[in-house]
């Protein structure tokens, strides 16, 4: 009878970890992607951003992070407090990080977001769907966008 894959593992010398601290194994994980990928495009002028805005009492109220490579920058977090938005702090963000993309050299601009977040603030934006993944999470959708920026 053939072994299946899991048996195959567990009677090996190596075994699937849960590792200790998950955000050191995924900056680990990162890490290798960017140097692999890096070594296939001949492109490794990587950078990661984050901007904040903050309240008169130096607390942050608001912020967006992401990344830059080869041409492309992703925002993966942009978030305004509850009670301070509507405020054009988004657009302010926003507007940084698409600056600091070109700054990079960036020609374009990628956020993924869900349907219940701010796909409405983005297409405003000037931003367009690339892709929709229907019911992630159930009822709800999960937007891949894109804005040309150069």
């Amino acid at each position: 009878m053939a072994k299946s894959n899991r048996e195959h593992f567990m009677n090996e010398k190596f075994q699937v970890e849960s590792g200790h601290d998950p955000n050191t194994l995924i900056q680990f994980l990162e890490d290798k992607l960017y140097e692999f990928n890096s070594a296939i495009t001949h492109k490794d002028d990587g950078r990661l951003f984050a901007r904040i805005i903050r309240d008169e009492n130096k607390s942050i109220i608001a912020g967006i992070a992401g990344w830059t490579w080869a041409g492309v920058c992703e925002v993966t977090q942009l978030w305004v407090d509850e009670k301070n938005r509507n405020q054009d702090f988004g657009t302010l963000l926003l507007s940084a990080a698409e600056d600091e993309a070109k700054k990079q050299g960036c020609l374009k601009v990628l956020i993924k977001t869900y349907s219940f977040q701010a796909s409405g603030f983005y297409l405003k934006s000037g931003y367009q769907i690339e892709h929709t993944i229907v019911d992630f999470p159930i009822d709800y959708n999960y937007c891949i966008m894109s804005k040309k920026i150069g």
